[in-house]
C-alpha cells in the first residue's frame, strides 16, 4: 500500500510525537469504507494516527495512544488531538476532556470523541458534531472550526491508519565502517607497524580510567585476543562490585607466532569506586601520568604513591609516561552514573589536562544496552539509542563526541566475531593517533 501522506506531512505528524516513523495499517480505498474493515487492520493496535482526505483536497485526522475496539464507549486519553493540514503546516488542536478522547463505534472508522469521526456509519463520510449557529463545535471535547477541519467538504476520497513505532535505528548510519575481513587485516597491520612519531619512545603508553566492572580488563584482553587468533585473557576480570584489579599494570600483546610485541602497552589501575574513600585513589593519578608509578604498585584507597616510596621514579622520560588516557564506561549504566562517581572522573580529568595529554572515551557493552545492537553489532551506528548514550558520555566527561567510540568486549563467545574485532581495532587505531597529537605536543 502506498500512503497519501507526503514526507513533509508524515515529518510534521511525527515531529509532535518523538522519535517515531508511521507504519500504514488500514487504507479504505482498498481495504473498504467500513467499519468492520477498519476495525479488522486496526482493532488493538496503538498508538495510531488515523488520516481523511475529502474531494477538496484536504488532509485532517487525528492521534491516540489507546488501541481501537468495538465495545462503544468512551475512553479517556490525555494524549490524543486532532489535526488538519494548511499545505505542509500542521494544526493541532488538544483534547479538551480526555475522559472523551476516543469512542469505540463497530460500525464507524476512527472516532475522536464524537466530534470527528472518520468512515460514519459504513459510508464514504466524515461526521463532524459542529454548531450551525457559531461554526465551533457544539461538544466540549476538541474545538476548531470545521472550515479550518476539512473545509465544510464531508465527502472523502480516503481514509487511512498508520500505527505510530519507534524509530530505533538511522536509515543510514552516522559513521562509517567497513565490516570486511580485509578492513580487519587492515587495521590490525596498521596498528602492527604503528611507529612513534619521537624516536626515544618505541611504544605508546595508553592508561585506562573507569568504574568498577566497566569493562576495562576485559578491553585488553579482547584486543589481545584478536592477534592472539583466540578468545583469550592476560588481565584477571570479573563481575565483583569492588575492583579485581589492585595493582598498577602494565601489559603487552604479542602476536600469535611472531617474537615482536605490538609497539603498544597498556596500562591498567585499580577501579573507580562511587564511594569515598574506596578503591583508586584520585591524587595518584599525577604519579601514574608522569610515569612515577612503577609496575605492579599496590593501590592504596587511603592516599597516593609517595616519593620517598621503594619503586618510585623520580626522573622519568617521555617514553616512561603517559601518552593517552582511555576512559572506560559502561553504556548500560552511564544514565544512572552516581553523582560522587562523576565528580571523581572530573577531577581526574582536570589533573590530566594540566598534563597535556590526550583523552578518549570507550563505550563498552553497547550490546546489553540496546537490543539492535545485541542482534546485530553493526548497527551500531545505526542505533539512535547508542548515539543518545554516546553524546551524553560526551556530555559528561566534556570531550567532542569524535573523541568517543563504542566497542563490545568479548565476554560469552567462544570464538572471535569479526565484526566486534573491527570495533576493538578501529578503537585502538583511533588511540593511536591521539599518541601522535601527544608527541607533536610535547616536541623539544
Amino acid at each position: 500500500m502506498n500512503s497519501k501522506l507526503t514526507d513533509e506531512q508524515q515529518t510534521a505528524i511525527c515531529s509532535q510525537l518523538g522519535n517515531v516513523k508511521l507504519n500504514l495499517l488500514y487504507k479504505a480505498s482498498i481495504h473498504g469504507f467500513t467499519g468492520e474493515a477498519f476495525h479488522k487492520h486496526c482493532d488493538k493496535k496503538s498508538p495510531t494516527v488515523s488520516v481523511g482526505y475529502n474531494k477538496s483536497g484536504r488532509v485532517f485526522g487525528g492521534y491516540t495512544s489507546q488501541p481501537f475496539s468495538q465495545f462503544g464507549g468512551f475512553v479517556k486519553d490525555d494524549e490524543a488531538f486532532v489535526f488538519s493540514f494548511s499545505g505542509e503546516r500542521l494544526n493541532k488542536y488538544s483534547v479538551n476532556n480526555s475522559s472523551y478522547a476516543v469512542r469505540m463505534t463497530k460500525n464507524s472508522g476512527p472516532n475522536f470523541g464524537d466530534t470527528l469521526i472518520l468512515v460514519h456509519k459504513d459510508e464514504q463520510k466524515v461526521y463532524s458534531n459542529q454548531s450551525s449557529f457559531t461554526g465551533y463545535l457544539y461538544t466540549k471535547y476538541y474545538t476548531f472550526t470545521a472550515e479550518k477541519m476539512h473545509g465544510n467538504d464531508l465527502d472523502l476520497t480516503d481514509c487511512e491508519v498508520y500505527q505510530v513505532e519507534e524509530c530505533l535505528q538511522f536509515e543510514n548510519p552516522w559513521r562509517t565502517v567497513t565490516w570486511t575481513s580485509e578492513e580487519k587485516e587492515k587495521l590490525m597491520e596498521r596498528i602492527k607497524s604503528y611507529k612513534p612519531s619521537i624516536s626515544s619512545v618505541s611504544e605508546a603508553r595508553v592508561l585506562l580510567v573507569g568504574q568498577v566492572g566497566a569493562g576495562k580488563s576485559s578491553f585488553f584482553n579482547s584486543f589481545k585476543s584478536i592477534f592472539k587468533g583466540r578468545v583469550s585473557g592476560q588481565a584477571i576480570n570479573g563481575t565483583c562490585s569492588t575492583s579485581v584489579t589492585s595493582q598498577f599494570r602494565t601489559f603487552i600483546v604479542k602476536p600469535e607466532h611472531e617474537e615482536k610485541p605490538l609497539p603498544l602497552i597498556l596500562c591498567d589501575i585499580m577501579g573507580l569506586e562511587a564511594k569515598e574513600g574506596e578503591g583508586f585513589h584520585v591524587d595518584d593519578i599525577t604519579n601514574i601520568v608522569s610515569g612515577h608509578t612503577p609496575d605492579t604498585y599496590q593501590f592504596s584507597p587511603s592516599g597516593p604513591l609517595h616519593s620517598e616510596a621503594q619503586g618510585f621514579c623520580k626522573n622519568p622520560e617521555l617514553k616512561d609516561k603517559i601518552h593517552c588516557v582511555t576512559y572506560v564506561v559502561d553504556a548500560s549504566t552511564i544514565s544512572i552514573m552516581p553523582q560522587n562517581m562523576e565528580d571523581k572522573l572530573k577531577a581526574i580529568r582536570k589533573k590530566v589536562n594540566l598534563h597535556r595529554i590526550p583523552q578518549l572515551v570507550l563505550l563498552t557493552k553497547i550490546d546489553e544496552a540496546c537490543p539492535l545492537v545485541k542482534k546485530d553489532v553493526t548497527n551500531v551506528y545505526k542505533s539512535k539509542y547508542i548515539k543518545k548514550l554516546m553524546q551524553e558520555a560526551a556530555s559528561r566527561f566534556g570531550v567532542p563526541l569524535s573523541f568517543l567510540v563504542p566497542v563490545k568486549n568479548y565476554s560469552e563467545e567462544q570464538e572471535l566475531d569479526m565484526n566486534i574485532d573491527i570495533l576493538l581495532l578501529r578503537a585502538v587505531d583511533q588511540i593511536l593517533h591521539l599518541v601522535n597529537d601527544f608527541f607533536d605536543e610535547h616536541r623539544d
